[in-house]
Order: structure tokens, then C-alpha cells, then sequence
């Protein structure tokens, strides 16, 4: 081979290589957009349900939600959303402008909505506990359906270790020596909380006898004459914040008899929603029960 003839070998064996390494880099750098991109896109959330709001911004997704439902007032971060309308009635509209990746919601009064948004071919997720045990089931399936299975393990593990705390606490307390509580829901007509109620299993969670766990339903009506004729030792309003609610239960007719009221024993001053929304501070309202049952 002649000297000319193996410099165009040289060459072409040059620019080949050129070529082969360009390629290659090409598709590196390609595939790494792709990872970047995918590791950058982050969902589009929407929740419906005050309950699920909690739960999602607990589990660190604040920047993916871009929707809430009025009622949804917790964290402070959440006031800050854009508003999809309220509990029942969301704006079928304003959340389809949004382009959510999937919507989080509840049972109970979002039964007809639920059915019209999957109808559009939205994807939903539906949250709707009715015990402690459902509602850490229910936080992991929500992690894992927004990406944050990690860190619903780790909610639901500090949850579990609050209750355990508040049990080591109360240590092995006699059925004679727990008090009788009535927390009372609404007044007009008298609503309580039944067997099948968070409210009931924080109750006994917390060392009490919920003096209502025989009603029929969760949360059902419940006379001022069986109150009276139960006798609890504490009673919690979950409605009333202002200081006359309390004067305003005194001087009910008979209740004067109350052991709860001629105590001194009730109490307007713990946030309803930490014992009556099914989410992670539902063991924050369980500690303030206890430490008032058991001073």
C-alpha cells in the first residue's frame, strides 16, 4: 500500500471514529434529557376533600397540588391554592382548565361529582376511612398513587407512635376508672358520635366511654334526656368556640344534674376538625382528649 493510499485510510478510519463518537454522545446527553425531564415533571394534583389536602401537603407535596375545594382551610398553604369550589359542588370547568394528572376526594356528599368527573376520563382517587387503621392504609395508598410511598411510611410510623405514647401514658387503666364522655356535634338537633365514628375510637383510644357507642349509626341524633340519664363526666362541643356555648349547655333543663357540668368538666376549646376530619392530625386531637380525661 502506498503512502497516499494509507493516509485516505487514516482518514477515513478518522472521521468514522468522529462520526461513531458523535453518535454515541448524542444518544448519552439524549437519554440523560429524558431522565432529567422525567425526574423534573411533577404531578398536577387536585384534592377535593379537606381530609386528603391535609394528607398530600404531610406528605410534602405542596408544589404538585394546584387545586383545593374551599373547605379545604389546612395547612396555611392551602388558602393559598387555587380554589376548584367547595365540598360538594366543584367547578367541573375550573378543574378541567387546570389539566390534573389525578384528583383526590372522599365519599359521603362527592358521590355525584366523583361520577361526572370520571365520565371525562379523569383520574381519581377516593380516600373515604372510617377507623385509624383504614386511614394509615389510606395514606399509603395515596403516597404511592402521588409518588411519596417513602415518606407515607414515615407519616403513618410517627402516627403509630403517638398512640403508642398515649397508651404507654394511660397505662393499664380499670373499665371502672374510665370516665364517661359525650362530645356533641351539632345542637339543633342534638348529633353525637357513635360505634363506627373516629370520634368513638379516639375516645376509647384515649382512656374514656363514649356514652353514645351504642347509636345505631356513626353519627346519629341523641336526646338531651339520654344524656342526662347517661351522666357523662366530660362533654365536648365540637361546634362552639365562644365562651358563652358553655354557660348556654348549663342551663339546659336537667342538666344541672350532670355530673360533667357540676364538675366544671366542659370543653369548647379543642379544633373539631382534630377529631373529626380523617387525616394526620387526628393524633394530635387524641393527645388534647387525653390530657383532658386524664390530668
Amino acid at each position: 500500500m502506498t503512502r497516499q493510499n494509507e493516509s485516505r485510510v487514516f482518514v477515513l478510519t478518522m472521521k468514522k471514529g468522529i462520526i461513531l463518537t458523535t453518535l454515541t454522545l448524542l444518544l448519552v446527553w439524549s437519554s440523560q434529557g429524558d431522565s432529567a425531564f422525567s425526574e423534573a415533571k411533577k404531578l398536577r394534583i387536585i384534592s377535593l376533600a379537606p381530609s386528603t389536602t391535609e394528607i398530600l401537603f404531610a406528605l410534602g407535596l405542596d408544589s404538585e397540588i394546584v387545586g383545593v375545594s374551599t373547605f379545604c382551610n389546612y395547612p396555611e398553604a392551602a388558602l393559598g391554592k387555587e380554589k376548584v369550589g367547595t365540598f360538594s359542588q366543584p367547578d367541573i370547568e375550573k378543574i378541567l382548565l387546570l389539566k390534573p394528572d389525578i384528583i383526590f376526594a372522599t365519599g359521603l356528599e362527592q358521590a355525584a361529582p366523583i361520577e361526572g368527573l370520571r365520565q371525562l376520563k379523569l383520574k381519581i382517587y377516593i380516600s373515604d376511612p372510617r377507623n385509624m387503621q383504614e386511614l394509615f392504609d389510606s395514606i399509603r395508598a395515596i403516597g404511592k398513587a402521588a409518588g411519596r410511598e417513602k415518606e407515607a411510611g414515615i407519616l403513618v410510623d410517627r402516627m403509630k407512635n403517638k398512640i403508642s405514647q398515649i397508651e404507654t401514658r394511660l397505662g393499664v387503666i380499670s373499665q371502672d376508672e374510665k370516665p364517661k364522655v359525650y362530645i356533641e356535634i351539632w345542637h339543633a338537633p342534638s348529633m353525637t358520635a357513635g360505634k363506627g365514628s373516629f370520634v368513638d375510637e379516639l375516645i376509647s383510644l384515649a382512656g374514656g366511654i363514649n356514652i353514645a357507642h351504642d347509636t345505631p349509626r356513626p353519627y346519629s341524633s341523641f336526646s338531651p334526656e339520654q344524656v342526662i340519664n347517661r351522666d357523662p363526666d366530660f362533654i365536648f362541643l365540637a361546634y362552639m368556640s365562644e365562651e358563652a356555648a358553655i354557660d348556654i349547655v348549663r342551663t339546659r333543663l336537667g342538666w344541672n344534674k350532670i355530673k360533667a357540668v357540676k364538675n366544671n368538666c366542659i370543653y369548647n376549646d379543642i379544633n373539631p376538625d382534630l377529631f373529626l376530619r380523617p387525616g394526620p392530625r387526628l393524633v394530635e386531637g387524641l393527645e388534647k382528649i387525653q390530657k383532658r380525661l386524664h390530668r
